[in-house]
């Protein structure tokens, strides 16, 4: 492990030169108040090298997609082409100022617009609206506008039903939006129970809110009949569009019968993830929900791009400004690089990477839904867990081989689950390389589990009490 940076340096050190103070101390001494003034302070004294090289050893513990395999199920960590940083880095594009005017931002207001039309042909929608600033506020945007359409339409709705199997940002959306939440089960093939859905849904339900692919790494083969049964009960059907990857250019959620769907320009369209985000979470709606969208949204009048304000039933703004800009130059640059051929590829990809994964390792792992999945697949560890060895076990075993853990216990109705999701820019070799690790890992589950039961052995630190290192966090040094 390395060395605290207090630990470093030698009293006396420097890293910087500064001028003499031209300023009396007499002026300055009164300006900070007696309690908060602190004297002896032990800060590290190190040259501009020490610092240098500590911070870049740092930097070296951090995994990112950049570094190695990054198979979060669900999450669509893929790699990030760095053509788009550089041109999300154009001076034309980092010196704009939100309040500049239209007439002055007719760049930036072309790109919004084309990403939204770009957008909308892609998934079917009729509209889009680009200022959620991640999947769950897309998801809220939309709970919002389901509640104000059916509050003109004069309609008392107050359930939204969710599968057994969702994201856990559904029911956290809608349960925000002020709705009840219904739960729909899963039936024996890894899709909606139509048979339960038809028992839950009335004339109180507003929607359905679905994602598809599923978090099971499956297609709903009887979506247009889902949507039918939604639909003749004067709901709405929502699409969750996390897992977008596994459709691109292959199928489209408005044909499916969807009337709004959320994306997530850093999972599909490969902007930055996490805390090399910020992201962007699009909510797309057809035209019946239009005028709902939150305002301004871009508008093209002649050859000029503006920003209408004029939508007198719009749930208001969700997000300040217009949304996080420089995330959208990256996923239009994205979005116009690969073409429409492109964009099927990726899906393509994918999906058949996912696929090799679960051929590969289902005789290793139990696969609770043996079905061809789309873009991830979901494993479950009840087989090791038999043996004393739990999927989190599992999981901190691939650090000490360079590799990410995948998603673990999620999707819920899948105990141990190891949900797995490779995206289409990993190589056979890395796949492989992943096969052969979670095969090796299957074994010692076998004959040496305490291995991984004492797992990450090679990493900084070994393994926490998990429980309590997210409870009681200890952050700040202390001098002693």
């Amino acid at each position: 492990m390395s060395k605290l940076i207090f630990e470093k340096g030698a009293r006396g050190r420097t890293g910087a030169s500064l001028p003499e103070l031209d300023v009396p101390l007499k002026d300055i001494s009164g300006l900070i108040p007696p309690g908060l003034a602190r004297k002896n302070l032990p800060l590290p004294e190190l040259t501009e090298p020490e610092v240098v090289r500590h911070y870049t050893e740092l930097s070296k513990l951090n995994f990112s997609v950049d570094t190695n395999f990054y198979p979060l199920g669900s999450c669509t960590m893929k790699y990030n082409p760095k053509i788009n940083e550089e041109l999300a880095n154009l001076p034309g594009f980092t010196h704009l100022h939100p309040y500049q005017s239209g007439d002055l931002s007719q760049g930036a207001l072309t790109l919004m617009y084309n990403l939204e039309k770009s957008l909308s042909e892609i998934v079917g929608m009729d509209g889009f609206t680009l200022q959620p600033a991640a999947g769950a506020h897309g998801e809220l945007t939309g709970i919002l506008i389901v509640r104000a359409f059916f509050k003109d339409k004069g309609e008392k709705r107050k359930k939204i039903i969710i599968p057994d199997s969702a994201h856990g940002t559904n029911p956290s959306s809608a349960r925000l939006g002020g709705f009840e939440i219904v739960e729909v089960e899963t039936d024996g093939f890894g899709g909606i129970d139509i048979g339960h859905l038809g028992k839950v849904m009335n004339e109180e339900t507003a929607c359905l809110m679905l994602t598809n692919p599923n978090t099971l790494g499956l297609f709903e083969k009887n979506i247009l009949e889902i949507s039918s049964i939604v639909h003749q009960a004067g709901g709405l059907l929502y699409g969750d569009g996390a897992n977008l990857n596994a459709l691109l250019g292959k199928s489209r959620f408005g044909d499916m019968g969807f009337d709004l769907v959320h994306l997530n320009l850093h999972k599909t369209f490969a902007t930055p993830h996490g805390g090399g985000g910020p992201g962007v979470g699009p909510l797309g709606v057809k035209k019946e929900l239009l005028a709902y969208r939150p305002l301004p949204v871009v508008e093209k009048k002649g050859s000029r791009f503006y920003f209408n304000y004029d939508l007198p039933k719009s749930i208001g703004k969700v997000r300040s400004f217009y949304g996080n800009f420089l995330v959208m130059i990256k996923a239009y640059a994205y979005i116009l690089s690969l073409g429409g051929e492109g964009l099927r590829k990726v899906a393509e990809n994918a999906v058949l990477n996912a696929n090799y994964l679960r051929t590969e390792l289902k005789d290793y792992y139990d696969l609770p839904y043996d079905e061809v999945c789309l873009h991830e697949v979901v494993f479950s560890g009840n087989r090791q867990k038999a043996r004393g060895v739990r999927t989190l076990d599992i999981a901190k075993r691939l650090i000490d081989f360079g590799l990410h853990p995948p998603t673990v216990y999620f999707p819920l109705n899948v105990p141990e689950a190891l949900m797995i999701e490779p995206t289409e820019t990993e190589t056979k070799e890395t796949l492989d390389y992943f096969i052969e690790t979670m095969k090796k890992i299957a074994h010692e589950a076998e004959v040496n589990p305490d291995v991984l039961r004492q797992a990450p052995h090679n990493a900084p630190v070994g393994r926490l009490d998990e429980a309590k290192a997210a409870r009681e966090l200890d952050l700040a040094w202390r001098a002693k």
